[in-house]
């Protein structure tokens, strides 16, 4: 992971957190637009190769230009949310959709070199948000620097916290006071994540790894709920490291950005674990997926269905593979019962210590029996499945 590596923290992050503090204000958004180019072409071209990586910027910063259009309540807008969605599937989803068109027949899909430009589905969900932000008059054009750092804001390029403009755009121009502060709390924070990442996260890998058809056949049924535990817990530290590092990485520029974890597997029902694990993804979707499909504000069967669509649209933008369909399926359905249960046994004011901690336990244990959609196959998931529960 880029996070891991020194080039990252030469040759980006202090130079470019720097610079950005020494220039002028008006400067300050061409230095990010700067250090984001030439972190996507150097990271993209470590992994793809050739001139990939420019035609790759190249279509980014002609999203970008575009938005230049964006006004409130013109059309123009629903164009910009349109040419990130093909993009966002030509690159990410074509061979996918065409290898289950073609499922059957024993054919190569027709695109068999594609390949997927780095963060692009940062970039889309962010791409998204703005456009329609900017047909509603939720928020102001900024100039041209301005939005193309919000874009290439390198921090954030690859693993989130997903962005808001209106919230990003007072913080670039906001005066820098507190630099010795700022860099203290940035620095702190990365460590943090760094060591969470290799103490916890890389340490639980050789327990992931056995997840695999060959060695849940062979291993004891008893170990089989600890190796899904140890992925629940790798992939949390793990998430919550490279959050960690982004959101200090951005402290050093002095621009605050969301938190993204908070303890999500204390909470005590699934509606409240979603509030708390990747919190800026949960929000982009209930913004820009779960209230445009009618919210809660339709039929009951509606709601259901919306709830279940949108944890769906979260399964798709994870991976592109039917098992991430099958776990976004399964979060979809688990809140969807549970708000259906809720409606008809409200929660009492001071449920009793036993209850929070039945409803913490089926909270947990259904998170991470989801995960084994996310890590493996579907034909190894409901492999491991039948193992863990018929023997």
């Amino acid at each position: 992971m880029i996070f891991n590596t020194w080039a990252y923290y030469l040759f980006f992050l202090i130079p470019s957190a720097a610079l950005f503090r020494l220039v002028p204000p008006r400067f300050r958004p061409w230095v990010i637009v700067l250090g984001g180019s030439l972190f996507f072409l150097f990271f993209s071209y470590t992994t793809l190769g050739g001139f990939v990586p420019a035609a790759c910027l190249g279509i980014f910063l002609w999203e970008s230009i575009t938005s230049r259009f964006y006004r409130p309540k013109s059309w123009f807008c629903w164009v910009g949310v349109a040419q990130a969605v093909v993009l966002l599937f030509i690159f990410k989803y074509w061979n996918f959709f065409v290898g289950l068109i073609w499922f059957r027949a024993a054919q190569e899909p027709y695109w068999t070199h594609a390949f997927l430009p780095l963060g692009i589905s940062f970039f889309t969900f962010e791409f998204i948000h703005y456009a329609v932000d900017r047909k509603q008059g939720k928020t102001e054009a900024g100039t041209l620097g301005e939005y193309l750092a919000f874009i290439l804001f390198f921090p954030t390029m690859v693993a989130g916290p997903i962005k808001r403009y209106q919230q990003f755009l007072p913080k670039l121009r906001a005066q820098l006071a507190d630099w010795p502060h700022d860099w203290h709390r940035g620095i702190t924070r990365i460590l943090a994540g760094l060591a969470k990442k290799f103490a916890i996260a890389d340490f639980l890998t050789a327990y992931t790894n056995h997840l695999n058809a060959i060695d849940i056949a062979l291993a004891h049924r008893a170990i089989l709920p600890l190796w899904l535990l140890a992925y629940g817990l790798k992939i949390y530290t793990d998430f919550s490291a490279y959050s960690d590092i982004a959101i200090g990485s951005a402290r050093l520029f002095g621009i605050p950005i969301p938190e993204n974890f908070d303890w999500p597997y204390l909470q005590t029902n699934i509606a409240s674990f979603w509030r708390h694990w990747h919190v800026s993804l949960t929000s982009w979707l209930m913004d820009y997926v779960y209230i445009p499909l009618g919210g809660s504000r339709v039929s009951p069967s509606r709601v259901y269905l919306n709830i279940i669509t949108t944890m769906l649209v979260s399964g798709i933008w994870h991976g592109a593979g039917i098992n991430f369909v099958l776990w976004g399926l399964w979060h979809g359905v688990s809140l969807a019962i549970h708000r259906a249960y809720r409606h008809l046994r409200p929660l009492p004011p001071n449920p009793s210590s036993a209850s929070q901690f039945a409803s913490w336990l089926l909270t947990f244990v259904v998170a991470n029996l989801g995960w084994a959609f996310f890590c493996m196959d579907v034909q190894t998931a409901l492999f491991f499945f039948r193992r863990l529960f018929m023997g």
